[in-house]
């Protein structure tokens, strides 16, 4: 469990990061290398992605959807400096639960 949840974070920073460096290099005018280092993280991403230990690919990505929601709502507090509200909290939770019903719940 401790590896697939640091897969999943690993696999969350570089494409939040990804993703931002791309945003920032195009909406500010950043010199390139940034855009180029942002697509780097991202293939990175999918890369570290495709480590986890789950069967599924359909449903490691379903679950690595809501742990990129709480991961996106920390990066925009910690790194944008816009401060999460009670719904953002609340979404991130629900998202919670429903990654680790999806990745632990007993199957047969």
């Amino acid at each position: 469990m401790v590896y697939a949840v640091l897969l999943f974070v690993l696999a969350g920073l570089c494409e939040i990061g990804g993703g931002y460096l791309i945003w920032i290099w195009l909406r500010e005018s950043r010199p390139f290398l940034f855009g180029l280092s942002g697509g780097i993280l991202l293939i990175l991403y999918g890369v570290i992605a495709a480590f986890q230990v789950f069967p599924s690919f359909g449903r490691v990505y379903a679950a690595y959807g809501g742990v990129f929601i709480i991961m996106s709502v920390l990066w925009g507090w910690l790194v944008d400096r816009k401060t999460p509200d009670l719904y953002d909290w609340l979404g991130a939770a629900v998202c919670l639960i429903g990654v680790s019903i999806m990745l632990w719940a007993p199957r047969q």
